[in-house]
C-alpha cells in the first residue's frame, strides 16, 4: 500500500509518499481502508520529534481516520465488514489502509460524509470532553478560548454555545481569522497580537473576568490568562503550541477557588478510551442534525502531505486540513 512515512526528524522534506506493507488486525483489531485523514498540529510536531510519547523514525505521521472496515480480527464482535468509521488508529493514518483496536472505532451515521467525519475526531471529540468533562460548563457561564479560529477552537465554540454559554470570547493570531471565529459562534474576537486580551476580556465582563478559559497556547498566554479568569473559574490547559511554559503560584488559586485542569486527548485514548464512547455518541447527534458543524479548510491528496504541513506550520489553516486517500 501506499503511505507517507516520515524518515528523519525535520521539516516538511523528510515526508516521503512510498509503499509499505499493509497492516493485519489481531483479535481485537479491524483493518480500515483509508478514505480521508486530517492533519493535526501534533503531527507537525511528531515530525520535529517534539511530541511527548512520539515515534522514531520511520513511521507514519496522523492521528485519525474515516474510512470503511475491510477486516475483523477473530475477537472483535461489535462491528462489522462495510461498516463507516472513524477511527483513532496504531500507527498513523497518512496510509491507504490502518490498523485500530475496535475501542478506538466508531460508527458514523449515515448521513455523514467522509469529509466531516474525517475532520472531525481530534478536534471534536477534544472540544467535547474539554467543555463537558473537563470543564463542566454549565448553563449562563462566560467562556474565552484561545487560536478560536483553528480546528477546536471553531469547534469548542460551537459547542459551548450548544451547552448553553452566554458569551464566547475567542483570541486569534492576527485580525484576517476574525471572521472565521465568529462565523463559528464567537461572541467577541481580540487579537492578542495588537491587544491586551485580559483587559479586553475583563471590560466585556463589566470586570468579572470568564468562567472557564480553553488554553492550548501555554506561556505567557496561560499567566496572563489567569487575569481574566473569574472566582470559580476553570482554566484548562491542552496545549502548548507556544513551546513556552507558564507559571502558577498557588496563591492565584487557592482564596478565589479557581483552577487550572490540564487534559489530553492521547493520553485518554491510551488509558481510557471507554470515556470516548459517550462522547462519540453527542458529538455525532450533533452533527447529524446540523448544530455542529466542522469547517474544513484544505483539502490535499495523501501525496501531497508534506505540503498540507507547511500551511498547518505556517499557521496559514483556517478550520481542518485534509488529506484524501481514496474514494
Amino acid at each position: 500500500m501506499k503511505a507517507v512515512v516520515i524518515t528523519d526528524y525535520g521539516t516538511p522534506d523528510v515526508m516521503h509518499y512510498t509503499d509499505v506493507n499493509t497492516p493485519a488486525p489481531k483479535a481485537t483489531q479491524v483493518l480500515i481502508r483509508t478514505v480521508t485523514t486530517s492533519v493535526n498540529f501534533a503531527d507537525v510536531k511528531a515530525r520535529y520529534g517534539n511530541k511527548s510519547g512520539g515515534n522514531h523514525p520511520p513511521f507514519i505521521p496522523g492521528l485519525d481516520v474515516a474510512g470503511v472496515i475491510e477486516e475483523l480480527g477473530d475477537e472483535v464482535h461489535n462491528l462489522k465488514v462495510g461498516q463507516r468509521v472513524i477511527a483513532f488508529p496504531l500507527n498513523g493514518s497518512y496510509a491507504e489502509y490502518v490498523v485500530a483496536n475496535e475501542s478506538l472505532t466508531f460508527v458514523i451515521p449515515d448521513n455523514l460524509h467522509f469529509e466531516i467525519a474525517a475532520a472531525c475526531p481530534i478536534v471534536s471529540f477534544t472540544a467535547y470532553k474539554l467543555l463537558a468533562d473537563v470543564a463542566r460548563l454549565t448553563q449562563g457561564e462566560m467562556i474565552l478560548i484561545h487560536a478560536a479560529a483553528g480546528g477546536v477552537g471553531t469547534t469548542a465554540s460551537q459547542l459551548a454555545k450548544i451547552l448553553g454559554a452566554s458569551c464566547v470570547i475567542g483570541t486569534v493570531g492576527n485580525e484576517s481569522k476574525f471572521q472565521t471565529a465568529l462565523e463559528a459562534g464567537c461572541d467577541h474576537v481580540i487579537c492578542y497580537g495588537t491587544e491586551d486580551f485580559s483587559i479586553k476580556v475583563k471590560e466585556i465582563t463589566d470586570g468579572r473576568g470568564v468562567d472557564v478559559i480553553l488554553d492550548s497556547v501555554a506561556g505567557s498566554v496561560s499567566e496572563k490568562s489567569l487575569q481574566c479568569l473569574a472566582n470559580y473559574g476553570r482554566l484548562i490547559h491542552f496545549g502548548n503550541s507556544s513551546g513556552e511554559v507558564g507559571h502558577f503560584q498557588t496563591s492565584d488559586l487557592h482564596s478565589s477557588c479557581r483552577s487550572v485542569l490540564g487534559f489530553s486527548l492521547g493520553t485518554t485514548r491510551k488509558e481510557r478510551p471507554y470515556l470516548l464512547r459517550d462522547t462519540a455518541n453527542h458529538v455525532f447527534g450533533y452533527l447529524s442534525n446540523g448544530r455542529l458543524k466542522i469547517k474544513v479548510g484544505h483539502r490535499f491528496k495523501l501525496e501531497d502531505a508534506a505540503e498540507a504541513h507547511r500551511v498547518v506550520e505556517g499557521r496559514h489553516s483556517v478550520g481542518k486540513v485534509l488529506l484524501t486517500v481514496s474514494e
